[in-house]
């Protein structure tokens, strides 16, 4: 399956109610999870606005609250938690890794 048909198939499922689960979305395109997960990734990478959360499956953003709500409450909350763990693993308080950060992008 490539990126095109998959966003095909969620062009079916538009807005936060239709939202489709990564199991039911692999029987329905007969590709496994991980390789479902893996294509997603990349229509995101290339600005597809695919949200999905366990509760509510993958689906389309048909809103920019809904787009919001997937990037601060899923997205940016996942990141923070890394980053929280990579600090206290490494021993470095995360004001002072989030601006190694800073320096490593410039």
């Amino acid at each position: 399956m490539t990126s095109a048909e998959l966003l095909n198939v969620l062009s079916a499922h538009r807005g936060r109610a239709k939202g489709i689960h990564v199991a039911h979305l692999s029987a329905l395109t007969g590709v496994t999870p991980r390789e479902l997960r893996k294509l997603i990734s990349d229509l995101r990478t290339e600005g597809v606005a695919i949200c999905g959360v366990p509760e509510t499956g993958y689906f389309i953003a048909e809103t920019s609250q809904e787009l919001d709500d997937f990037c601060i409450k899923y997205l940016e909350a996942r990141a923070l938690h890394s980053l929280k763990l990579s600090s206290r693993l490494r021993r470095i308080p995360l004001p002072v890794l989030a601006g190694q950060l800073l320096l490593n992008q410039a």
